[in-house]
């Protein structure tokens, strides 16, 4: 069953056991599903696609307990594609009072994905597309009003530009420059445009080395709390490149000398002193040819990404967990 995007207050989560939200509106997807779980008592359990694939029984034990002890569940699982429909089919066919969210990126009208739950009358498919100028505008200005946070027209414009149609953005731009504000420190241009990119740089780094040293949790934490576009895809890969030409050569003087403190002392240009802890997880973690093989995997992904541009975020985040599945099961 189809329903519009302003047509998620129709929705009984109580009675529609199965709601896919698809589309580039990772904001909008993001309100939807959090006013859809905030107005009950069941338990929320959040996992991402990949998890399920390399483990069905997730779901599906998650089902037995809800059968067996009465605990009402709530499951969201992000960044869902057609790999998935199987175990949607299947779970379909189970009497639970469990209720699954699917969140998607894009599905094309091919996908078997947004098919299944458009022709089903009990399942539910709601497309977000990307808001306007004029929506997010309004948005951002309400916004700063609440806040009594006064820019100009130009700079709002200025900041919705960044958003790519996603509110979700806007919301954590506007969230920085309301930060800014708090000290009565003056919003010049210049300073808004500083405050709305280089964040996310900040956050694309910390995200890469949460997965080098194979922190599982940290990784989903930030994937999930950060809307990652299409561009950010191969300023990612970038960043591990970046990152792994600079470890690869400590990892080489680590093997050599077994010493990590030397290593990191020895270090040219030297390590900031709040880095240092990170990049001691990431030498002993990562051999020279755990590294090498990386750099080879990264580079064809990037040639995959830009082949496949519509899917780059599918791409990037399957790549970055299947790092940090594997390196937690080793």
């Amino acid at each position: 069953m189809i329903l519009k995007s302003y047509e998620t207050n129709k929705i009984n989560i109580g009675i529609q056991k199965f709601i896919l939200f698809y589309g580039k509106n990772n904001g909008a997807k993001d309100e939807a599903i959090s006013k859809l779980i905030s107005n009950n008592n069941k338990k929320i359990l959040t996992y991402d696609e990949k998890q399920i694939l390399d483990n069905n029984e997730l779901l599906f034990n998650n089902l037995l307990s809800d059968s067996l002890f009465g605990e009402e569940k709530i499951i969201v699982i992000n960044r869902a594609s057609d790999k998935i429909v199987k175990i949607i089919n299947d779970l379909t066919e189970k009497n639970t009072t469990t209720s699954i969210i699917i969140n998607s990126e894009i599905l094309e009208k091919k996908s078997k994905l947004r098919s299944l739950f458009e022709k089903e009358k009990k399942l539910i498919c709601v497309a977000f597309y990307p808001d306007n100028e004029q929506t997010l505008s309004k948005l951002a200005y309400n916004f700063l009003k609440e806040n009594k946070v006064t820019i100009s027209q130009s700079n709002i414009n200025l900041i919705v530009n960044k958003c790519d149609g996603d509110r979700g953005v806007l919301k954590n731009e506007l969230n920085k420059i309301v930060s800014y504000s708090l000290g009565n420190k003056k919003l010049t241009t210049e300073k808004i445009f500083k405050l709305i990119n280089l964040i996310d740089n900040h956050s694309i780094s910390e995200l890469v080395d949460s997965c080098l040293v194979k922190n599982q949790r940290k990784t989903i934490n930030i994937l999930n709390e950060n809307n990652i576009n299409n561009e950010d895809s191969i300023i990612i890969i970038r960043t591990f490149i970046n990152k792994l030409k600079k470890i690869i050569i400590l990892s080489t003087d680590y093997q050599k000398n077994k010493n990590l403190e030397k290593t990191i002392s020895n270090a040219k240009p030297a390590i900031f002193w709040k880095d240092r802890e990170i990049t001691k997880q990431q030498i002993v973690k990562l051999t020279p040819e755990n590294i090498k093989q990386l750099i080879y995997k990264l580079s064809e992904l990037e040639l995959l990404i830009k082949k496949n541009i519509n899917n780059s975020i599918n791409l990037i985040t399957d790549f970055i967990l299947e790092q940090t599945l594997s390196y937690s099961n080793n």
